[in-house]
């Protein structure tokens, strides 16, 4: 899989990821021929033969029979016409109205729940430009993910190197002949050292990605498959005074992960963090610092992100506060440490990693005495640092009955493997302790070429907070975008999965009560058919250039729960793949190829659900996905992933990104039958 650039910031905001604004004016400029002629023939069927315009009851009759509208949804000034010709007909065809994807809901009381029920966009090691052994840790990361909508990123933070406190504001000085030299015999040493401890095939991986040999052509195909693509090496960094005292650094521990300064990810994070939206941002820390270089961190974070922090509470919260009530502030998530007590700083994310002589199996239900061992024992965290975990303080994991789990402040990180064993064990308790306190789960560190676990599985069990790789094109960031597209990256969770919402009772003491919580989840029965009728400005496949060459079909999934299994099932996907159980479930569907980036699909209905029934339409997922015929992979083009509930009925335009993520001018027109009982 190749590596490349990300995006920079002006045009991250552009790129999909899950949370960004929706923009407003979705507009096609132009209509090809193909796409065209479709439009004539619908507009004909509700034409007077008269004057081939509409009229007004053909106005009604279209926009609320067919294209099941709102009386809120924008429709363009047409609803209130008394006729329509062609030309009026198009404006309303070419504008956001028809959109396949519906408006975020944006009523202010969506944002008064408690935080744990949301689901929040979030990253897994952020500061990663690419593969989780290799690739470099980048400022530029945070900055791009933020202007993609994400709310909650992550920072491993290491005790800073000697040599730090002897740079330069240049980068020169380190250029010279005999340093890079020294540099290369370093890292050569550190990645024999690292090789020598791991599994044999982990070490061959990683020899392969160092060396840039023996990459076959399946492992290319297990790495790019369906499009995925690593947004890999960064951007040059502009340069900034480096500072004389030793401050800690950011990287990917065990591994060959080009570090970044603290400081500089703290200022990224600040200059970023509320340009997309002003709703909350947590900053997860995993913490392998000395005590001296805690308080180095204590000291940089209350210095960068003065303001933003939130102030030490006068008592512990009863109940966690709402999104809405969070707004432009930085919410640190560290591990918690009581008063006059101290919390390892390293005890969280162990299978995130790994250390030397370890290696851990994603698929055991036990995490294993060597995965657990350390290379050096782990400082306790400081008092200081602590407190700045206000409602996010993290707590090492044991079981669901541990007396911190009842603390409303508290928050679980679970890797996806420790889930599935919780969830095996104890699914009822694990889908209760959710609706009330948060949780967040992170990918395998076996994912050593940053794919992702599926999301929705992590979500139906009421888990806020799903750390991505956000480096990674795949399946789960199609998902991740689905869920979060057009919302700041924070969605309320259905009824059923919430837990209780504190009111005020008394306004003069202001005391509030928990009203009581709704336990029933609303499971509904689909019937789902898409008829794809032609697309236009198809983006084609990386490094493909010959139009003729280009053969499309499209392939529409529907991700959901099997039925009978509702929110007590859990699927993760095993490292290195890219599939869930929708995907190799029944419910999906094809078109047969066309040729060209304008290609006519002939009007293809596709059944891709009839009868489905265990349903949560919040929690259901619709992918749209072009691919080239080809012999043998057939590489993706262009995707679009909507939310069962946001998918609207009717003729519409499903606007697409390109197999990088970023916006497209390319479209399909479709008419969608969609059924909910």
């Amino acid at each position: 899989m190749a590596e490349t650039a990300p995006l920079p910031p002006s045009e991250s905001i552009h790129q999909a990821g899950g949370g960004q604004p929706a923009v407003e004016d979705v507009t096609i400029k132009q209509i090809r021929t193909s796409t065209l002629q479709y439009l004539e023939k619908i507009y004909a069927t509700y034409a007077s033969p008269a004057d081939k315009h509409w009229r007004k009851d053909s106005i009604v009759e279209f926009l609320h029979h067919v294209q099941a509208d709102k009386v809120t949804d924008p429709s363009g000034d047409i609803a209130t016409r008394d006729s329509l010709d062609f030309a009026g007909f198009l404006h309303y065809m070419t504008s956001s109205a028809s959109n396949v994807l519906a408006p975020a809901v944006s009523d202010p009381l969506h944002l008064s729940w408690p935080l744990a029920s949301y689901y929040i966009s979030s990253s897994h090691n952020t500061y990663l430009t690419g593969n989780q052994l290799n690739s470099d840790s980048d400022a530029d990361a945070y900055r791009n993910v933020l202007l993609r909508g994400c709310r909650c990123v992550e920072i491993d933070v290491w005790d800073g190197d000697e040599s730090d406190a002897e740079t330069s504001d240049s980068s020169d000085s380190s250029d010279d002949d005999e340093a890079r030299e020294l540099k290369a015999i370093r890292k050569k040493s550190r990645s024999e050292k690292i090789a020598s401890k791991l599994p044999g095939s982990l070490a061959s991986r990683l020899s392969k990605r160092l060396t840039g040999k023996g990459a076959t052509e399946t492992d290319s195909a297990a790495e790019k498959k369906e499009g995925d693509s690593i947004l890999g090496a960064p951007l040059k960094k502009t340069l900034s005074p480096q500072p004389l005292l030793v401050e800690p650094r950011v990287l990917h521990g065990y591994t060959l992960t080009k570090e970044v300064s603290f400081r500089e990810v703290c200022v990224a994070i600040r200059d970023n963090a509320f340009i997309v939206t002003d709703l909350p941002l947590i900053v997860s820390l995993e913490v392998h610092c000395s005590q001296e270089q805690q308080e180095a961190m204590v000291r940089i974070i209350n210095e960068v992100w003065a303001g933003y922090l939130l102030p030490p509470p006068k008592e512990d919260a009863k109940f966690l506060p709402a999104p809405g009530d969070l707004r432009h502030k930085i919410l640190v998530k560290v591990k918690y440490a009581p008063p006059h007590a101290a919390a390892s700083a390293a005890d969280e994310e162990s299978e995130d990693r790994l250390p030397p002589g370890a290696a851990s199996d994603p698929a055991s239900k036990t995490t294993t005495t060597t995965t657990q061992q350390k290379v050096k024992k782990a400082s306790k965290i400081i008092q200081a640092l602590s407190a700045l975990g206000v409602y996010t303080r993290g707590v090492s994991f044991k079981s669901l009955s541990q007396p911190e789990a009842t603390m409303p402040t508290h928050i679980f990180s679970l890797s996806e493997g420790g889930v599935a064993e919780v969830h095996e064990n104890e699914a009822a308790k694990l889908f209760e302790h959710n609706r009330e306190y948060l949780m967040r789960t992170y990918p395998s560190g076996m994912r050593i070429g940053s794919s992702n676990l599926d999301p929705v599985a992590f979500w139906r069990k009421g888990i806020q907070i799903v750390a991505l790789n956000w480096q990674k094109w795949d399946e789960g960031m199609m998902l991740n975008e689905g869920m979060f597209a057009g919302t700041g990256g924070y969605v309320l969770k259905p009824e059923g999965y919430r837990g209780r919402k504190p009111v005020v009772v008394d306004n003069n003491e202001k005391k509030v009560a928990p009203l009581p919580a709704s336990e029933t989840i609303l499971h509904q029965t689909l019937d789902l058919s898409i008829t794809v009728y032609a697309a236009q400005n198809l983006p084609m496949p990386e490094d493909d250039d010959k139009e003729s060459g280009f053969k499309p079909y499209v392939k529409i999934e529907l991700h959901t729960e099997p039925p009978h299994d509702e929110h007590l099932s859990v699927t993760g996907t095993a490292p290195g793949s890219t599939s869930t159980r929708a995907k190799e479930g029944e419910y999906k569907a094809r078109t047969k190829t066309q040729r060209g980036i304008h290609p006519d699909f002939k009007s293809e209905t596709l059944a891709v659900a009839k009868g489905v029934s265990g349903v949560v339409p919040e929690l259901s997922f619709v992918r749209f996905l072009v691919k080239d015929d080809e012999i043998g992979r057939d590489d993706l083009a262009a995707w679009a992933c909507i939310r069962l509930d946001r998918l609207r009925s009717g003729y519409r335009f499903v606007h697409l990104f390109d197999n990088e993520g970023r916006e497209s001018d390319g479209v399909l027109l479709v008419k969608v039958d969609k059924k909910l009982s």
